[in-house]
Protein backbone atom coordinates (compact mmCIF):
# COMPACT_ATOMS: atom_id res chain seq x y z
CA UNK A 1 0.00 0.00 0.00
CA UNK A 2 1.47 3.40 -0.98
CA UNK A 3 2.50 5.90 1.70
CA UNK A 4 2.11 9.56 0.74
CA UNK A 5 3.95 12.40 2.43
CA UNK A 6 2.68 15.96 1.93
CA UNK A 7 3.22 19.23 3.81
CA UNK A 8 -0.42 19.27 4.94
CA UNK A 9 -0.42 22.54 6.89
CA UNK A 10 1.44 24.45 4.18
CA UNK A 11 -0.84 22.95 1.55
CA UNK A 12 -3.97 23.90 3.50
CA UNK A 13 -2.76 27.48 4.00
CA UNK A 14 -1.95 27.84 0.29
CA UNK A 15 -5.23 26.38 -0.94
CA UNK A 16 -7.44 28.19 1.56
CA UNK A 17 -5.69 31.49 0.83
CA UNK A 18 -5.93 30.95 -2.92
CA UNK A 19 -9.62 30.05 -2.80
CA UNK A 20 -10.35 33.00 -0.49
CA UNK A 21 -8.60 35.36 -2.91
CA UNK A 22 -10.54 33.89 -5.83
CA UNK A 23 -13.86 34.27 -3.99
CA UNK A 24 -13.16 37.87 -2.94
CA UNK A 25 -12.09 39.00 -6.42
CA UNK A 26 -15.04 37.22 -8.02
CA UNK A 27 -17.44 38.80 -5.53
CA UNK A 28 -15.95 42.24 -6.20
CA UNK A 29 -16.34 41.68 -9.94
CA UNK A 30 -19.98 40.73 -9.54
CA UNK A 31 -20.89 43.44 -7.02
CA UNK A 32 -19.39 46.53 -8.63
CA UNK A 33 -22.28 48.09 -10.54
CA UNK A 34 -20.29 50.11 -13.06
CA UNK A 35 -18.29 47.21 -14.54
CA UNK A 36 -19.01 45.98 -18.04
CA UNK A 37 -19.17 42.25 -18.77
CA UNK A 38 -15.64 42.20 -20.21
CA UNK A 39 -14.29 43.86 -17.06
CA UNK A 40 -16.10 41.35 -14.85
CA UNK A 41 -14.65 38.50 -16.89
CA UNK A 42 -11.22 40.11 -16.59
CA UNK A 43 -11.54 40.19 -12.79
CA UNK A 44 -12.57 36.54 -12.67
CA UNK A 45 -9.81 35.43 -15.05
CA UNK A 46 -7.27 37.33 -12.96
CA UNK A 47 -8.65 35.65 -9.83
CA UNK A 48 -8.29 32.24 -11.49
CA UNK A 49 -4.69 33.01 -12.49
CA UNK A 50 -3.92 34.11 -8.93
CA UNK A 51 -5.46 30.86 -7.66
CA UNK A 52 -3.21 28.86 -10.00
CA UNK A 53 -0.10 29.97 -8.08
CA UNK A 54 -1.07 28.43 -4.73
CA UNK A 55 -2.42 25.33 -6.50
CA UNK A 56 0.93 24.74 -8.21
CA UNK A 57 2.83 25.47 -4.99
CA UNK A 58 0.71 22.88 -3.16
CA UNK A 59 1.69 20.02 -5.57
CA UNK A 60 4.76 18.64 -3.74
CA UNK A 61 4.44 15.12 -2.40
CA UNK A 62 6.42 11.94 -1.96
CA UNK A 63 4.74 8.62 -2.68
CA UNK A 64 6.49 5.46 -1.50
CA UNK A 65 5.22 2.11 -2.74
CA UNK A 66 6.54 -1.43 -3.12
CA UNK A 67 8.72 -0.67 -6.13
CA UNK A 68 10.16 2.73 -5.19
CA UNK A 69 9.51 6.38 -4.54
CA UNK A 70 7.88 9.06 -6.66
CA UNK A 71 8.98 12.60 -5.83
CA UNK A 72 6.66 15.35 -7.11
CA UNK A 73 8.06 18.84 -6.67
CA UNK A 74 6.53 22.12 -7.81
CA UNK A 75 7.06 21.76 -11.55
CA UNK A 76 8.70 18.34 -11.90
CA UNK A 77 8.40 14.76 -10.81
CA UNK A 78 10.81 11.84 -10.70
CA UNK A 79 10.41 8.11 -10.10
CA UNK A 80 13.19 6.38 -8.14
CA UNK A 81 13.80 2.72 -7.45
CA UNK A 82 14.55 1.95 -3.82
CA UNK A 83 18.14 1.03 -4.69
CA UNK A 84 18.74 4.54 -6.11
CA UNK A 85 18.19 6.17 -2.71
CA UNK A 86 21.30 6.04 -0.53
CA UNK A 87 20.20 8.36 2.27
CA UNK A 88 17.27 10.51 3.44
CA UNK A 89 18.46 13.82 4.93
CA UNK A 90 16.60 16.44 6.92
CA UNK A 91 19.19 18.47 8.77
CA UNK A 92 18.52 21.41 11.05
CA UNK A 93 17.78 24.44 8.89
CA UNK A 94 16.97 22.46 5.73
CA UNK A 95 13.82 23.76 3.99
CA UNK A 96 12.87 20.19 2.95
CA UNK A 97 14.16 16.64 2.74
CA UNK A 98 17.05 15.82 0.44
CA UNK A 99 17.52 12.35 -1.01
CA UNK A 100 21.14 11.37 -1.63
CA UNK A 101 21.17 9.17 -4.72
CA UNK A 102 23.44 6.36 -5.84
CA UNK A 103 24.71 8.43 -8.79
CA UNK A 104 26.25 10.94 -6.36
CA UNK A 105 23.57 13.60 -6.77
CA UNK A 106 21.06 14.93 -4.30
CA UNK A 107 17.34 15.34 -5.04
CA UNK A 108 15.23 17.84 -3.11
CA UNK A 109 11.96 16.25 -2.02
CA UNK A 110 9.58 19.08 -1.17
CA UNK A 111 6.89 16.69 0.06
CA UNK A 112 8.43 16.81 3.54
CA UNK A 113 8.94 20.40 4.74
CA UNK A 114 9.56 21.43 8.34
CA UNK A 115 8.31 25.01 7.76
CA UNK A 116 4.90 25.09 9.47
CA UNK A 117 4.87 21.58 10.97
CA UNK A 118 8.40 20.75 12.12
CA UNK A 119 7.57 17.75 14.32
CA UNK A 120 5.47 16.19 11.58
CA UNK A 121 8.26 16.70 9.02
CA UNK A 122 10.84 15.09 11.32
CA UNK A 123 8.57 12.09 11.88
CA UNK A 124 7.80 11.79 8.14
CA UNK A 125 11.55 11.90 7.36
CA UNK A 126 12.13 9.10 9.89
CA UNK A 127 9.37 7.00 8.34
CA UNK A 128 10.73 7.54 4.83
CA UNK A 129 14.26 6.72 6.05
CA UNK A 130 12.96 3.51 7.64
CA UNK A 131 11.16 2.55 4.41
CA UNK A 132 14.34 3.15 2.39
CA UNK A 133 16.39 1.12 4.89
CA UNK A 134 13.87 -1.72 4.89
CA UNK A 135 13.65 -1.94 1.10
CA UNK A 136 17.37 -1.60 0.45
CA UNK A 137 18.19 -4.17 3.16
CA UNK A 138 15.97 -6.70 1.37
CA UNK A 139 17.74 -5.98 -1.92
CA UNK A 140 21.18 -6.39 -0.33
CA UNK A 141 20.43 -9.72 1.36
CA UNK A 142 22.57 -12.63 0.19
CA UNK A 143 20.69 -14.65 -2.37
CA UNK A 144 18.41 -11.77 -3.31
CA UNK A 145 17.69 -11.52 -7.01
CA UNK A 146 19.32 -8.67 -8.89
CA UNK A 147 17.60 -8.45 -12.27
Amino acid sequence: MPVTFRPAVTRAVLLIGGVALFVVLTAVALMLPDLRTAERVSFIVTAALLLAGPVVLSRPKIVADGSGVTVVNILSGRRLDWAEIVQVNLRHGDPWVFLNLSDGTSLPALGIQPGLARRRAIEDARVLRALVDAHTAVEREPGARHD
